[in-house]
C-alpha cells in the first residue's frame, strides 16, 4: 500500500491440554507453550507494531503463589523486547534446576511465565496514547481468583460513550473513557454479578467461602457473563479473555467484521486473528482450521471442555475486505487467490485503458502487497494475449515459423520499476523539504520503460493519494512513459472506518477531496448545505433509525468522474506523462472475496447503526472544520 494506515491488532491465544511434563517428553522443552505464542505473534507481526504484550495464567497454584504473569512493551521491537524478557527469567532458574525432576506444580512454583493458558497481543494505535498504559493485555485483578480478568483485544466500539454511561448507571466509576477499559469494566461487572449469585446459592447449601471458591469457578457459565456484558456492542471486535482461575473465551462480534480461528486437537487449544499464524506454527492442516462464528464466543473451560456458544445473534456476514485486500498476510490460501482474483478483474479497464496496445505497455506494481493482484492482471493478459495469437494463426493455411515463435513468445512486458529504497523519516516539518524528503521513499529501476510506453502500475488501495502525489508518480515520471496508468485493486475509499482502521476523517481521503472539487466544478455547492443540515438532524435520532446521508454526494457523480478528478488532483505540475487512476469495482471486489462482504469505506453501507452516525458526524465536522475524530 502506498498510503501507510493503521488497522486491526492481532491476537494469540493458547491453552494446552496435557501436563507440562508432557511436552517436554515430547516436545524435548517445558517451554513448548512460551515458545509457540513467541513464533504466533512473529507470524501475525502484521498486525502491529506499537506495542505486544503477553499473559499467562497457572492452574492449581497454592495461595500465596504467583498464578498470574504479565509483560508488555512499547518498545520499537515489542516482541522481541517482551520475549527477551521472558527468556532471560526462564534461563536463569532452567540452569539451576534443569538437574532436578520437578512436579508439575513445583515447575509452575519455579518458572516465572510458565502456565497451562497463554495469551498474547500485537497493537496498532489507531488513535490516542501509545504508551505502555495502551497496550494489552490489560488485567483486573482481585483477591478472589475467579473474579480476575485478563483481556486483550481487536475492536474498535462507536458506542464507547454509551456504555460508558452504562457503568456509571450500574454505580461504577471507571477511570478513563476508552473502549478497552469499557469493555473489561463491562464483562468485569457481570462476571462479579455472576459470581456472587453462585457464592449465595452454595451458601444456601452449607458451603464455606473456601470450599465455595472452586465449586464456583467450575459452574460459572461464561456465555452468560457475556450475553450480559456485551448486548449494546456497536463495533467490530473480536475480544479474548482469561479468567483467574482457568477458563478462557475468545469472542466475535455478530457480523463477522475482525477476523478469527482456531484450532483443537487433545494436546491444545489455540485461536489467532490469522489463520496461517496456526498453520504455520502448529504445522496444521489449511481444512482443519476453524472461523470462531460471527455472534459466537469459543469457549474453553479450566477442565478443557471446548465449546462454541452463541453470545449475540448473528447479523449479515460484513467481514472486513481490507482484510483480504492488505491487512492480513497473504501467504493464507484463500486470500492468496483473491488477491490474484483482484488482479484478474481489473483487465478490461487496464485494457481499455491502453487501447489494447499491449505491445508497448509495461506491467509494474508498487511493492509489497499489490504483488499478488499483480500476477492476476498479468495472468489474465498473457491468457488474452495468447488467445489472440492463437486466433490469429487459425486464419492461416501454412503459419510460419515466425508465426509459431509470435506464440511462444506472446507474453506481457513486466519490470520492477519501483522499490521502497529505505525507510524515511520525515523529521523536517518545513513544507518544501518535507515534501522533497517524502518523494525519496521509493525509487525506480532506470532504462526499464520506453518513452513510447505505457507504463501500468497496481496498488491494492488508494486512501488519501499523498504517497502517490509526493512521491510515486514523480519518481515514476523519471522514466518518460508515455502515459503512467495507477490501478487499484480495491474500490474508491470514500467513507471514514470506524471499526479498526485509521481513516476518521473525510477530508483526507482522495475520493472525498475528487468529490468536492466536482460539486465545486458543477456550481452544485448548494448540495453540502443540504447534506450538512440532513446529517445534523440524523444526528437527533436514534442510532437504529439513524441513515448514512453523506451517500448523497457521491450519488451526484459517477466512478468514472470521480477517478478522472482523482487523476487530476494527484498530477503536480511538472510531470510530463499523462496519468490516469483506475479503480476496482465494488461487484467485481465481492466476486473477489465472497466470504468478506464488508464495504462501508467504499458504499457507506455500515454494518452497524454506530456506522451511520459516524460517517454523519465526520462530515458535520468537515463543514465546521472539526478537526476531531467522528467517534
Amino acid at each position: 500500500m502506498s498510503d501507510s494506515i493503521k488497522h486491526e491488532c492481532g491476537i494469540a491465544l493458547l491453552r494446552l491440554l496435557k501436563p507440562l511434563q508432557y511436552y517436554q517428553e515430547k516436545y524435548g522443552s517445558l517451554f513448548f507453550g512460551i515458545y509457540k505464542m513467541y513464533l504466533m505473534l512473529e507470524k501475525q507481526h502484521n498486525r502491529g507494531q506499537d506495542g505486544a504484550g503477553f499473559a499467562s495464567i497457572k492452574f492449581d497454584m497454592n495461595p500465596g503463589d504467583s498464578f498470574m504473569s504479565r509483560v508488555r512493551s512499547s518498545e520499537n521491537q515489542p516482541i522481541q523486547d517482551i520475549f527477551s524478557t521472558i527468556n532471560s527469567e526462564l534461563n536463569d532458574v532452567f540452569r539451576e534446576l534443569e538437574k532436578n525432576n520437578l512436579t508439575d506444580l513445583e515447575i509452575k512454583q519455579a518458572y516465572p511465565y510458565l502456565g497451562e493458558l497463554m495469551m498474547g497481543h500485537l497493537r496498532y494505535g489507531t488513535f490516542g496514547n501509545n504508551g505502555i498504559g495502551s497496550v494489552h493485555p490489560f488485567l483486573r485483578q482481585n483477591n478472589w481468583m475467579h473474579r480476575n480478568l485478563v483481556l486483550a483485544g481487536n475492536f474498535n466500539l462507536t458506542n464507547v460513550n454509551e456504555l460508558f454511561d452504562n457503568l456509571v448507571t450500574l454505580g461504577q466509576h471507571p477511570k478513563v473513557k476508552a473502549d478497552t477499559v469499557t469493555v473489561m469494566e463491562k464483562i468485569g461487572h457481570f462476571l462479579d454479578d455472576e459470581v456472587t449469585k453462585e457464592y449465595k446459592k452454595l451458601k444456601k447449601q452449607g458451603f464455606s467461602k473456601q470450599e465455595a471458591s472452586p465449586i464456583i469457578a467450575e459452574n460459572l457459565k461464561v456465555a452468560k457473563i457475556l450475553k450480559k456484558a456485551t448486548k449494546n456492542f456497536d463495533g467490530g471486535y473480536v475480544i479474548s479473555g482469561m479468567l483467574g482461575h482457568g477458563d478462557a473465551f475468545l469472542m466475535r462480534d455478530p457480523n463477522g467484521i475482525r477476523p478469527a480461528y482456531y484450532f483443537q486437537n487433545d494436546e491444545f487449544v489455540v485461536a489467532a486473528s490469522e489463520r496461517p499464524a496456526i498453520q504455520t506454527v502448529f504445522n496444521v492442516p489449511f481444512e482443519d482450521i476453524k472461523e470462531v462464528l460471527p455472534g459466537h464466543s469459543l469457549i474453553i473451560k479450566k477442565s478443557g471442555k471446548t465449546s462454541m456458544k452463541e453470545i449475540l445473534p448473528p447479523g449479515d456476514l460484513k467481514a472486513c475486505s481490507f482484510e483480504r485486500i492488505y491487512f492480513s498476510r497473504g501467504n493464507d490460501a484463500e486470500i492468496y487467490n483473491e488477491r490474484k482474483a483482484l488482479g484478474k478483474y481489473l483487465f478490461p479497464k487496464v485494457r481499455k485503458a491502453i487501447d489494447d496496445d499491449f505491445k508497448n505497455t509495461v506491467f509494474s506494481y508498487i511493492p509489497n502487497t499489490a504483488e499478488t493482484a499483480f500476477y492476476g492482471l498479468v495472468e489474465t493478459v498473457q491468457a488474452h494475449l495468447k488467445k489472440q495469437a492463437l486466433d490469429s494463426l487459425k486464419l492461416k493455411t501454412n503459419p510460419t515459423e515466425a508465426d509459431l515463435e509470435k506464440i511462444l513468445n506472446c507474453s506481457p512486458r513486466t519490470e520492477k520499476v519501483i522499490l521502497k529504497d529505505v525507510k524515511l523519516r520525515t523529521f523536517i516539518t518545513e513544507d518544501s523539504s518535507r515534501d522533497d524528503l517524502v518523494a525519496h521513499v521509493y525509487d525506480v529501476t532506470y532504462k526499464t520503460v520506453k518513452p513510447t510506453d505505457n507504463l501500468i502500475v497496481i496498488d491494492d488501495s488508494i486512501v488519501r493519494g499523498t504517497t502517490l502525489k509526493k512521491s510515486i508518480l514523480k519518481i515514476l515520471d523519471r522514466l518518460s512513459p508515455k502515459k503512467i496508468v495507477v490501478v487499484s485493486s480495491a474500490p474508491q475509499i470514500r467513507y471514514p472506518d470506524c471499526y479498526g482502521i485509521d481513516m476518521a476523517r473525510l477530508e483526507d481521503l482522495i475520493a472525498f477531496q475528487a468529490m468536492l472539487v466536482l460539486v465545486k466544478d458543477n456550481d452544485k455547492e448548494a448540495m453540502l448545505e443540504t447534506v450538512y443540515e440532513a446529517a445534523k438532524a440524523e444526528m437527533k435520532k436514534p442510532d437504529a433509525e439513524a441513515t448514512n446521508v453523506v451517500n448523497a454526494l457521491y450519488e451526484a457523480f459517477s466512478t468514472e468522474q470521480l477517478s478522472k478528478k482523482i487523476a487530476e488532483l494527484v498530477k503536480e505540475d511538472g510531470i510530463r506523462s499523462e496519468v490516469d487512476v483506475i479503480f476496482q469495482d465494488v461487484e467485481k471486489l465481492h466476486q473477489a472475496c465472497p466470504k468478506n462482504l464488508g464495504d462501508w469505506y467504499f458504499t457507506g453501507n455500515y454494518p452497524t447503526p454506530g456506522g451511520n452516525r459516524v460517517a454523519n458526524q465526520a462530515f458535520i465536522n468537515f463543514m465546521e472544520g472539526n478537526k476531531q475524530r467522528a467517534y
